[in-house]
């Protein structure tokens, strides 16, 4: 394996701790489909409410995971690429080994 900067180790445990809340992985998970969702959208499937996924969305956002679109006055949010699929998708995976 090749040598990282610490800092880029540092950033890695940053990245994982967004990973450590289980509201954010089930918004990563119902994105996953790489379908656009708007906020309501996310809210209604979760069965949370509006503030609490807005207030998400911004962390994941900050941390590069999710990106956004505005349609008209509305504002829908997808997986930011197949990196993140990746990561949400072998970690189910991982879990889910007997």
């Amino acid at each position: 394996m090749k040598k990282v900067k610490e800092e880029t180790l540092y950033d890695a445990a940053e990245l994982f701790k967004v990973f450590g809340d289980s509201t954010r992985i089930r918004i990563l998970y119902s994105l996953i489909d790489n379908k656009e969702k708007n906020v309501n959208e996310i809210a209604k499937e979760l069965g949370m409410n509006q503030s609490a996924i807005s207030h998400q969305l911004r962390i994941l956002k900050n941390s590069k995971l999710i990106k956004n679109k505005r349609k008209g006055k509305m504002v829908c949010y997808s997986l930011n690429d197949e990196h993140v699929y990746n990561i949400i998708a072998q970690g189910i995976e991982h879990t889910e080994e007997k």
